[in-house]
Order: C-alpha cells, then sequence, then structure tokens
C-alpha cells in the first residue's frame, strides 16, 4: 500500500461522484474508500456499486468504510473501521483473510497496536491538520509516526486536512498513504490535485 487513498465526500450525485473518482484514478490514486455519512441504504448501494465497477476498470480496491455488510453484498475489496464501528478483528473473521480492514487510529499508538493485533491491513492516524470535512477534538503530532514506523509492521495512512505541502513530512517520517477527500474532490482539476498527491510518492520503493 502506497500513495494517494481517495477518501468520497458525501455527494448525493453520483455522476458527479463518478466523474471526480475517474479523474482522480486517472492522476494516479491508489486506494478508494466509499464514505458517505448521510447517505440512505438505497443511495449507498447504488454509489458503492458503481465506484466498484469503476475502481475494477481501473485495477484499483475499493474499501467500504464501516459498512461490513455491503462490502460482503458487493464483494469489494475491503472496509474501514473507526472506534465506534465493528471491531478490527470481527470485521477480519466475517471477511476472511484476503480483504483490506482498516483501522482508525487517531492519534494514539496503542490503539494501532491493538488493531495490528486483531489483524488489519493499515493503521490510520489523524487528523494532523484542520479538516473541512471531519472536525477532530484533537492533533495528532507527526512524531507519533515515527513512533508508529519503528514499532509497527502495518502500512501507516495519515488523514486531516491534507494538501501536497503539508502531507510531504508525514510522507518523509514514513507515512505510506496519504487520505485526501477535500485536496482532491475540493478541486476544480481532481485529475492534477491526485497527481500532486502521488507525486510525494514517486521514486520510493513499496
Amino acid at each position: 500500500m502506497r500513495g494517494l487513498y481517495l477518501v468520497t465526500p458525501n455527494w448525493n450525485d453520483t455522476d458527479r461522484l463518478l466523474a471526480a473518482t475517474e479523474a482522480a484514478l486517472r492522476g494516479g490514486a491508489a486506494l478508494v474508500q466509499y464514505r458517505h455519512k448521510d447517505a440512505d441504504a438505497v443511495l449507498r448501494i447504488e454509489q458503492a456499486t458503481a465506484l466498484l465497477a469503476l475502481c475494477r476498470r481501473h485495477g484499483t480496491p475499493l474499501v467500504i468504510n464501516d459498512h461490513v455488510d455491503l462490502c460482503m453484498h458487493l464483494d469489494a475489496d475491503g472496509v474501514h473501521v473507526g472506534g465506534t464501528d465493528i471491531a478490527v478483528d470481527h470485521a477480519r473473521r466475517l471477511l476472511g483473510a484476503d480483504k483490506i480492514v482498516g483501522a482508525s487510529c487517531y492519534g494514539e499508538l496503542a490503539l494501532a497496536r491493538a488493531a495490528q493485533a486483531a489483524g488489519a491491513s493499515y493503521a490510520a492516524f489523524g487528523g494532523f491538520y484542520p479538516s473541512p470535512v471531519k472536525k477532530y477534538t484533537f492533533v495528532t503530532a507527526p512524531a507519533l509516526l515515527t513512533e508508529a514506523r519503528a514499532e509497527l509492521a502495518l502500512p501507516l495512512v495519515v488523514i486531516g486536512g491534507m494538501t501536497p505541502q503539508n502531507a510531504a513530512p508525514l510522507v518523509a517520517r514514513g507515512a505510506d498513504m496519504v487520505a485526501a477527500i477535500t485536496g482532491v474532490y475540493g478541486e476544480a482539476d481532481p485529475e492534477s490535485a491526485a497527481r500532486r498527491f502521488s507525486m510525494l510518492f514517486a521514486g520510493r520503493a513499496e
């Protein structure tokens, strides 16, 4: 796992969502997470189904935020779970060894240790910077990445107000992926925005 981790916004317009996502995939997005906190079940199925087909065409994994049942129904590539969602070990048992199970670890190394022990595929830390989408009540210190890199075998994802400029020092500290919502979907040219994030990893070994 390495590169831009694209996280979808709360857009009800599926055509708009697909167009922007496809542009970001052309720009090099390496992983897509379907996250729509306000969608009803019908819209979630519609959008996740369309995104999965799009990601399949581009050879890019799609993970579903929180909804393990939806992941299983669609045979998507995995799930991402937060602190109030299904537990990592439970998701792993339901999905099996081959699926992605990502875990939000906020600013706590202890949560990442527990996630690794429970079978997580990656640990996501953040927020590092103020986000227009996710309202964090804390700030994650960049030094946490140095500690996590030295101790954990998991890929590390950073999130929270990411731009190519402010993500660069986090990549230098060992982040394997940079998760972005507004930093791509909020830009007039999502393809170029995605490419700028992807360039942070140019020349870096897997």
